[in-house]
């Protein structure tokens, strides 16, 4: 019996759930700021309060570079507080503005114009700012072909035996570029557009933005990944019975 790979069933869950599902329109933002933003506020709560203090920051005109930079602490803090942790994200969204202040001239654009390699290694210097933060903000605000490892994609992989639930951030992501840059013939996949109970989000123009190709498909992955752990492979109570991926083998059946 011919073993299949690890990189062979990762593949074979993309093709799978883009079919079900098409382009999961994942990350939900207006502008590349907004996914920075995003980024920091989304850690350790859940997207629903995520969306409450961005649309706080947007009603108050200070959801840019320059928002930011004038918006007083305690009122930056007032303004997020639905996302949690309120007064420590406030602060590392201000060193997050006079990172780029001091070394990018206060532009996004000049500062996801440096290699990938580079840049992450200056994000991961921030307070803050760990590997799902650092590639989150790489892939989806600048669109750099880098793959985002967060807690459904762990859990996902690690309950259909991909991958160990604990193994390495660095170990899963190589993982799952190393599967899905491989090039594979992806004529036919119905492309849906929203209303599918696994998408992740309506279009946004920042998920309908141009980007390379396989920043693409590693945007698609994540995004539908996103999918089946909130709508499936939950932590406690999954419904695998009416999963997409319920034909592939998996721990608990």
């Amino acid at each position: 019996m011919t073993r299949v790979t690890p990189q062979q069933t990762l593949l074979a869950f993309y093709q799978v759930l883009l079919e079900v599902w098409g382009n999961p329109n994942w990350w939900p933002a207006r502008t590349p700021f907004e996914v920075v933003v995003g980024a920091y506020l989304t850690q350790n709560t859940n997207w629903t309060n995520v969306e409450r203090a961005l649309q706080r920051l947007r009603l108050a005109g200070v959801l840019s570079v320059a928002g930011i930079r004038r918006t007083p602490l305690r009122k930056l803090e007032q303004l997020i507080r639905s996302s949690g942790y309120f007064r420590q994200k406030a602060r590392r969204l201000k060193t997050f503005v006079v990172f780029l202040d001091r070394h990018h001239g206060g532009s996004l654009a000049r500062m996801f114009s440096q290699p990938t390699a580079k840049l992450r290694a200056e994000l991961l210097s921030l307070d803050g700012v760990g590997p799902e933060t650092a590639d989150s903000i790489l892939l989806y605000a600048g669109q750099h072909p880098i793959f985002v490892v967060d807690a459904y994609t762990r859990r996902i992989l690690g309950r259909h035996g991909v991958v160990a639930e604990e193994a390495p951030y660095e170990e899963v992501r190589a993982l799952c570029e190393a599967a899905l840059s491989a090039r594979m013939d992806r004529e036919g996949h119905r492309r849906l557009r929203g209303g599918a109970p696994g998408a992740c989000h309506t279009p946004s123009a920042m998920s309908c933005a141009k980007r390379p190709e396989l920043a693409r498909v590693y945007n698609e992955m994540h995004g539908l990944l996103v999918g089946v752990g909130k709508n499936y492979c939950l932590k406690v109570t999954p419904h695998c019975d009416q999963c997409p991926l319920q034909g592939f083998p998996h721990s608990l059946k």
